[in-house]
């Protein structure tokens, strides 16, 4: 946690003209500064900065407030992280409260290493023609920070020159040790690009390989900075325009990000050599933007827009866009076919026709059994799909299976949603913060049972199945109204379910007809006197060591 100490000292420091000023153009007016407001369309200029009183008002819509608030709102940020972005823009140097990790110098050494990538590009002749026949632009090379690294030994040579301590380059994954506890460079003879966090902290390199190497494109390994499938490449400079056009497009790679910021597509964004995931989705769900997945139209392209297709369509608006005839879209941009390529993405197949017909394609539908299994599959797809969803897409899975709607059954109507109850809130929280932090499961899988989960076992089952595309999964991780919860909470929720267990069985086994006494009494004297007073003093109990529920 940032200390609040040195946040009084950031803001004490700002002056919020100059903060405004680097987002908007500001005219004076007076003792005052003036500017159409950036958070509602205007023409006559509404919106005040006020010097003295170090704040901004709109007259037109009401926005309001000091610099942080102006940079969460225009960045579309947390507190946290706008102060964190000010304090990097105006090189404050903040202070965290013990026990928490200063990744100042850690971003040192991060920053400096960029710095000496983009100036070793322009010594590499091999580097800059592979970017000019791939059709990027200089203007591109330069907003997008494109870099070169060449061989272990120089860049070891550039860290001991600049007294950058090796420790913290291993730890922001820039080198590494063989077995023989000697340092290598991570990326060697690539082209880099830097990866930036959604508020625009460098936190991580990609790099493309000009040599022989297997691997094509290599990323940072996972640090404590950067989790590759949390991160989408592109964001931070994508994010204003996803939220003014409401629109959100995922490609497959850098240079297609890149190519296509160059062709004006300025909402472009690729993940990082990983499918689309879980983790993914409270990004994607700011904002609420039109999901677009503009894939490969090879065989790998296909199968990642389809899982992906699969995972988004219980909950967002969108659709896919495949690339054929062996162009990828940065080949189309580099091509002069920007036209078609903005004519394809205008109209996107929707996630769901998709999924369908990807699912049906395998199947021989002029065999009896074939068909049968297609049928099958496509209905338990329907299933997981929103009633409404369901009623509108059974006629369309009817007509390419060729079957009558009637096979699909009668759709119920569908019943008013009970109010959750704060059992049934908590289950929700205990599952949604296990799939947003899948590293806790393993710490917890011995304190947890999908029958200390009286209304959601099923969803519990799920996860513990890392079935993490289960659409129901899916939905939850995009419920707002559900609490991701802090470590201490989630300790305490699961103690509360077990009590609540606990509870319920030692009810179950006073009333119980079928067991004889002494079974009866061994087992209530367990509960009463060794389980329940561990709970009560916080204490997780081993799933074992309770009565079966």
């Amino acid at each position: 946690m940032i200390a609040q100490t040195s946040i009084e000292a950031l803001r004490s420091s700002l002056d919020i003209v100059d903060v405004v000023g680097n987002y908007i153009e500001l005219k004076k007016t007076g003792a005052n500064y003036k500017a159409n407001c950036p958070f509602h369309g205007e023409k006559t200029p509404s919106f005040v900065v006020s010097p003295s009183k170090q704040i901004y008002h709109c007259f037109g819509c009401g926005a309001g407030g000091d610099a942080v608030k102006f940079v969460m709102e225009f960045e579309k940020l947390s507190y946290p992280e706008a102060i964190e972005k000010l304090a990097s823009t105006y090189n404050f140097l903040l202070e965290y409260t013990q026990g928490q990790n200063d990744y100042s110098e850690l971003k040192r050494v991060m920053v400096a290493v960029q710095k000496w990538y983009v100036k070793n590009l322009d010594l590499n002749k091999e580097a800059k023609n592979y970017l000019t026949n791939r059709g990027v632009s200089e203007r591109s090379i330069e907003e997008f920070e494109v870099g070169y690294v060449g061989d272990s030994q120089s860049l070891l040579n550039f860290l001991n020159a600049q007294m950058l301590p090796l420790p913290i380059a291993q730890e922001a994954g820039i080198v590494a040790t063989n077995d023989n506890q000697r340092p290598y460079a991570r990326l060697v003879e690539r082209i880099t690009f830097p990866i930036y966090s959604p508020n625009g902290n460098l936190i991580g390199f990609g790099g493309r390989t000009l040599g022989n190497h297997p691997a094509k494109y290599i990323n940072s390994p996972q640090t404590k900075l950067f989790n590759k499938s949390q991160i989408l490449y592109g964001y931070h400079r994508a994010k204003k325009s996803i939220y003014e056009k409401k629109e959100i497009i995922i490609t497959e790679g850098y240079l297609d990000v890149i190519m296509f910021h160059q062709a004006g597509f300025k909402t472009t964004v690729a993940t990082l050599g990983t499918a689309l995931t879980n983790e993914h989705l409270p990004l994607l769900k700011k904002g609420e933007p039109k999901v677009i997945l503009a894939y490969d139209g090879d065989t790998a392209g296909i199968e990642a827009a389809y899982k992906a297709a699969r995972m988004l369509s219980g909950g967002f608006n969108g659709g896919v866009v495949l690339f054929g005839g062996g162009l990828d879209p940065a080949d189309m941009i580099a091509k002069g076919k920007s036209v078609e390529v903005a004519k394809m993405l205008r109209s996107p197949k929707p996630f769901v026709d998709f999924v369908l017909e990807q699912m049906i394609a395998p199947f021989d539908l002029h065999n009896a059994l074939e068909k049968q299994k297609a049928f099958e599959e496509a209905k338990s797809y329907l299933n997981n799909l929103s009633p409404i969803l369901k009623e509108s897409y059974i006629p369309v899975v009817a007509s390419l299976l060729g079957v009558g709607v009637a096979h699909f059954g009668r759709i119920s109507p569908t019943s008013p949603t009970p109010p959750k109850t704060i059992n049934d809130i908590m289950e929700l929280s205990v599952i949604k913060t296990l799939l947003q932090k899948p590293a806790w499961i393993d710490e917890l899988i011995d304190f947890l049972n999908p029958k200390l989960f009286k209304v959601h076992f099923s969803l519990l089952e799920h996860l513990m199945h890392q079935e993490f595309d289960h659409p129901q999964l899916i939905r939850l991780s995009i419920d707002e109204g559900v609490q991701i919860l802090s470590g201490d909470e989630l300790r305490a929720s699961i103690i509360r379910l077990q009590f609540k267990a606990c509870e319920d069985e030692l009810s179950r086994i006073t009333q119980s007809s079928s067991m004889d006494y002494q079974t009866k009494n061994f087992h209530i004297q367990k509960l009463k006197r060794d389980i329940m007073p561990r709970l009560k003093q916080g204490e997780l109990v081993t799933y074992e060591s309770h009565i079966p529920i």
